[in-house]
C-alpha cells in the first residue's frame, strides 16, 4: 500500500530563558560601583565625615561665624587649587604656585607705592607678570621636555629669592608698606577682598568667587573643546598630538591659568591686609596639590574634575579652623594634611580598582 506521508513543519523551541551573555564592553557595574569611580564622591564622602567630626568634638563649629570663616580659609586655598588641578589634569604641576602668589601681590604694591600710581596700575601690572611667569614656565616645559617638577622648582627658587631681595631692596624692609590710603584701593577691595551680610554673618566676597570660578571650570572641562585637550594631553600627549590637539597651546595655557590664580589670591591678600610680607608663600604650594590630589586628580595626569578640589579645600579649610576651634596645638594641622593626603591617595587607588574590576 503506497502512501504519502507528509512531512510535519519543524517546531522550534524558544530557549530557557537565563541570564544574558555579555562580554566586558557591556557589562554593567553596579550603579553605587559606577558612582564611586566617580573621583568627587569619595572626597565628599571625606569632607562629610570630617564635618562631622568637627561638629562634635569642636562646638564653635555649629555657629554659623565659625562657619563663615571656615569658608574663607576654603576659598582662599580653593581658588588656587582649581587652575593646579586643571594642570594636573593636564598632566603636569607647578611648585612655584605659592611664592607666585606672594610676587604677585609684591608687585602690585610696589609698583603702586613706590611710584605714587593708582593701585588699578599695580593690579594690572602684577596680571601681566604672573601671566608672564606661567607662559615662562610652560614655554620651558614644551621647548626641553623636562619635568615640570624641574622647571617650576627652578621657578620656586628663583621667585623667592626675588621676593625677598627686591622688597628689601626697594622699600627697605621685608614688608611692603601700606596702601590703603591711596587712589583706586577702595575700589580694588570691593573686588578682592570685601565682605557682604547674610542672615547677620560676614561672608567674604572670595567664597563667592570660588564658587563661580568651580563652575566655570567645570563647565570648561565637561562641556568645551578645550577640556577634552586638557583630558587629551594629560592621558597621552603624543595620541593627542597625532589626532590634531595643539599640545603646545594647552600645556601653556594651562600654566598660564596657574598665574591668574596666583593673581587672584595675591589681589586679595594685599587689600585684605593692606601690606605683604615677602617670605610668605613657601609650602602653600603643596596644600593646593594635596587639595587636587585629594580631590581625585591623578599625578600622571588625564583624570580628575573641578569639583573635586573644591571639597579638597574645604576639608583643608575645615581642619585648618576647626583644630583651632576645637582648641587643639595647631603644630596637628599638618599631621592632619599628611593623614588626609595618604588616606585619600590610598582610597582614590582602591576605588580605581574597584571600579574597573569586572
Amino acid at each position: 500500500m503506497g502512501m504519502t506521508q507528509q512531512a510535519e513543519p519543524a517546531v522550534t523551541t524558544p530557549p530557557a530563558p537565563g541570564p544574558k551573555e555579555t562580554d566586558g564592553r557591556t557589562a554593567q557595574r553596579p550603579t553605587a560601583l559606577r558612582l564611586l569611580a566617580r573621583p568627587e564622591v569619595g572626597v565628599f564622602l571625606g569632607a562629610l565625615a570630617v564635618l562631622v567630626f568637627f561638629l562634635v568634638t569642636a562646638p564653635p563649629v555649629r555657629d554659623a561665624g565659625s562657619m563663615a570663616n571656615i569658608l574663607y580659609q576654603s576659598s582662599t586655598i580653593g581658588i588656587m587649587a582649581l587652575p593646579v588641578a586643571l594642570l594636573m589634569i593636564g598632566g603636569e604641576f607647578d611648585l612655584s604656585s605659592g611664592v607666585a602668589v606672594i610676587a604677585s601681590a609684591l608687585t602690585a604694591a610696589m609698583i603702586s607705592y613706590q611710584l605714587s600710581m593708582n593701585v588699578w596700575v599695580g593690579v594690572i601690572l602684577a596680571l601681566a607678570m604672573s601671566l608672564a611667569v606661567g607662559f615662562l614656565n610652560g614655554w620651558l616645559l614644551v621647548r626641553t621636555g623636562l619635568p615640570s617638577f624641574l622647571i617650576t622648582l627652578g621657578t620656586f627658587l628663583i621667585l623667592q629669592g626675588v621676593n625677598l631681595a627686591v622688597t628689601k631692596l626697594v622699600t627697605g624692609n621685608v614688608a611692603t608698606d601700606d596702601i590703603s590710603d591711596m587712589e583706586g584701593f577702595g575700589q580694588a577691595k570691593a573686588l578682592f577682598a570685601s565682605s557682604f551680610d547674610v542672615g547677620g554673618v560676614d561672608v567674604k566676597i572670595t567664597v563667592v568667587w570660588w564658587l563661580v570660578f568651580a563652575a566655570l571650570a567645570t563647565w570648561v572641562l565637561l562641556r568645551t573643546r578645550y577640556g577634552n585637550w586638557i583630558f587629551a594631553v594629560g592621558g597621552n600627549k603624543d595620541s593627542a598630538r597625532a589626532v590634531g590637539v595643539p599640545v603646545t597651546f594647552t600645556k601653556i595655557s594651562l600654566f598660564m591659568l596657574v598665574g591668574f590664580g596666583a593673581w587672584f589670591v595675591g589681589m586679595h591678600q594685599l587689600f585684605a591686609f593692606n601690606t605683604v610680607q615677602s617670605g610668605e608663600g613657601v609650602g602653600q604650594e603643596l596644600i593646593y596639590i594635596a587639595a587636587a590630589v585629594i580631590g581625585g586628580c591623578l599625578l600622571t595626569g588625564g583624570a580628575g574634575s573641578a569639583i573635586g578640589p573644591v571639597f579638597g579645600a574645604f576639608m583643608f579649610g575645615m581642619v585648618q579652623q576647626g583644630i583651632v576651634y576645637a582648641g587643639w596645638n595647631p603644630d596637628w594641622f599638618k599631621a592632619f594634611l599628611g593623614v588626609m593626603l595618604l588616606g585619600a591617595t590610598l582610597i582614590n587607588l582602591w576605588v580605581s580598582r574597584a571600579a574597573t574590576r569586572r
